[in-house]
C-alpha cells in the first residue's frame, strides 16, 4: 500500500489543499489543526526518518485556517544522509493527496544585524551553496525546472499583505543553503554575505527544487534564531537554535494562519 493509500484510509478521501513542512521547534503549530488525524512517518513507506531533535517526524492531516491540510512536522536534511532527495516521496506524497501549494518553514541564522532573534523572513530567493541538487540522477528533460520564480511571486505579496494586516514585521531575503551539519565560519559568512547572503541554513532549498518540479507553488519562511557567526560572541548550537524557534513560534503560526484564511 503507497504512503498515500495508507493517509485516505486513516485520514479520508478529501483532497488536501495546502502542504505544510516544519522546521527546527516550530512542530507545535500541528497541535494547531483541528479535526486532525496523526501519523507517524515510520507508517508511511519512503517517508524520512529524522534523526534531528526538534524534528517530530509525524504527519498531520487536519483543518487549520479554514483549508484541509498536510503537515510535515519534521524534515530530513542532507546531513544526515547525503541525499538532496530525502524528502522527494513525502513531498510526492502531498501532490498525489491533492496539494497546489507548500509552504516551508526553517530556523536560521541572519547575517543582518537589525534582523535579529524571532524575526520572520520570507524568502525572496536562494542560493544552493552546497551544489547538490535533488534532481540529480533523473532523466528526461523535466528534470530542467525553471526556478526564476521559486518563491511564488504571489504567495510572497499575500504574505506582505497578511502581515500588514497582522501588524507582524515581515522581512525579506535571500536564503543560502549550506549542506551542515556544522555551522558556518566567520570567513564563509563574510564571503556570503559579499554575495548578498540575508540567511544562512542547512535546509529547505532541496524541498523548494523538489516541489517546483512537482508543480507546487512554494513560500517558505524563516524563524531568525541568532546571528551568523561573526556578527556576534554568543556561541551558536542547536540547543539555542530550538529554544529560540520555539519563542517565536506562536507569531510565525499566526502569520501562516493568516495566509491560509486568506485564501492562498
Amino acid at each position: 500500500m503507497s504512503a498515500a493509500e495508507i493517509i485516505r484510509k486513516a485520514a479520508g478521501e478529501a483532497p488536501v489543499e495546502i502542504g505544510l513542512v516544519l522546521g527546527s521547534g516550530l512542530g507545535p503549530l500541528a497541535d494547531q489543526a483541528g479535526n486532525a488525524v496523526s501519523i507517524p512517518y515510520a507508517a508511511l513507506p519512503g517517508f524520512p526518518r529524522s534523526g534531528v531533535s526538534g524534528h517530530q517526524g509525524r504527519l498531520v492531516i487536519g483543518r487549520l485556517g479554514g483549508r484541509r491540510v498536510a503537515i510535515l512536522s519534521g524534515r530530513a536534511h542532507y546531513y544526515e544522509t547525503g541525499d538532496a532527495a530525502a524528502m522527494r516521496p513525502a513531498l510526492e506524497t502531498l501532490k498525489a493527496l491533492g496539494a497546489g501549494a507548500l509552504i516551508l518553514t526553517n530556523a536560521a541564522g541572519s547575517l543582518r544585524p537589525e534582523i535579529g532573534p524571532t524575526a520572520i523572513v520570507a524568502h525572496a530567493d536562494y542560493v544552493n551553496w552546497s551544489g547538490r541538487n535533488p534532481l540529480i540522477g533523473e532523466e528526461g528533460d523535466a528534470r530542467f525546472v525553471d526556478m526564476r520564480d521559486a518563491y511564488d511571486p504571489d504567495l510572497r505579496a499575500r504574505l506582505q499583505s497578511v502581515a500588514a494586516r497582522l501588524e507582524i514585521p515581515l522581512h525579506e531575503g535571500v536564503y543560502f543553503w549550506f549542506s551542515g551539519p556544522s555551522f558556518e565560519t566567520p570567513a564563509e559568512i563574510r564571503a556570503m554575505k559579499i554575495l548578498g547572503a540575508d540567511l544562512v541554513g542547512m535546509s529547505t532549498v532541496p524541498e523548494v527544487i523538489l516541489a517546483r518540479r512537482l508543480g507546487l507553488r512554494v513560500a517558505a519562511l524563516s524563524m531568525v534564531t541568532n546571528l551568523a557567526a561573526g556578527f556576534a560572541d554568543a556561541e551558536i548550537s542547536h540547543k539555542d537554535t530550538k529554544a529560540v524557534a520555539a519563542a517565536g513560534g506562536a507569531t510565525l503560526a499566526r502569520l501562516i494562519i493568516g495566509l491560509l484564511e486568506d485564501g492562498i
